[in-house]
């Protein structure tokens, strides 16, 4: 399910207790909306608007710390290639089809995980793991003659066992959900009630329905938002493949 249809049910859920509120308020006799009864309809309602806002607030959290490491991981990773790039350049000439190949996987990761397609999911998928082990194992294969390629090596070799590690951790993070399902249906249905309880408390008029009709497409519109933090690399918040496309341009000189 995508975030915008995610939204969109969250406001039909808000707006449809709202009205099923308003409905509910017609039918109830005089004795059931007196003073000391909206008295106690709102300290259910603060109590479960602030449960509300405390989950809300934890999922936001959530979302926002997982799409910050994943943020971090590709800045760090653009890092470590042109360490790498450069590692293999101080090597010698020797390392010059190794620099070619090392262009060429980070050119075919950022095309397939930032496609020029924008409405195309990104591929997530460690397609070229072989070939990135492979990269790693004619690094190992070379034979240095001199102590500064023997420290060239030894940088690049540690280099690219980070940039695999990051790979592999950035892909596992990529493949789960930072929001826990059963905390975003909880958050929904607190906020149905709450909205319902407005609706009841409030005289039913075209003023009380329009606020809480923006009232509700501002809380699904949040909800949007984090759950567009939820899938980084695709969406309207995604994570800027800027970091790699720089490397990218300095990779080889």
């Amino acid at each position: 399910m995508t975030s915008l249809e995610t939204a969109a049910i969250v406001f039909a859920c808000l707006a449809g207790g709202a009205g099923l509120g308003m409905a509910l308020r017609r039918r109830l006799p005089a004795d059931h909306l007196t003073s000391e009864a909206k008295d106690v309809v709102k300290l259910g309602t603060g109590l479960i608007g602030t449960m509300a806002a405390l989950l809300l607030g934890l999922l936001t959290a959530s979302a926002k710390t997982s799409f910050d490491a994943e943020n971090s991981a590709v800045k760090q990773t653009a890092a470590q290639l042109l360490s790498l790039d450069r590692a293999l350049a101080q090597y010698g000439p020797e390392t010059a089809l190794l620099r070619s190949q090392l262009r060429t996987l980070v050119e075919e990761r950022v095309a397939t995980i930032w496609p020029a397609d924008a409405p195309a999911r990104p591929d997530m998928q460690p397609r070229s793991t072989s070939l990135a082990e492979g990269f790693l194992t004619q690094m190992r294969q070379l034979s240095p003659t001199s102590t500064v390629q023997r420290d060239a090596q030894a940088t690049a070799l540690k280099l690219t066992e980070q940039i695999l590690e990051a790979r592999f951790l950035l892909f596992t993070q990529a493949a789960g959900s930072a929001i826990p399902i059963p905390f975003l249906v909880v958050v929904v249905f607190w906020l149905t009630l709450v909205f319902g309880s407005f609706a009841i408390l409030s005289p039913p008029n075209p003023t009380v329905a329009a606020v809480l009709l923006l009232s509700a497409l501002s809380v699904s519109g949040a909800l949007f938002l984090v759950m567009e933090m939820d899938t980084p690399f695709e969406g309207l918040l995604r994570i800027s493949p800027a970091p790699l496309q720089y490397a990218l341009a300095r990779m080889g000189q």
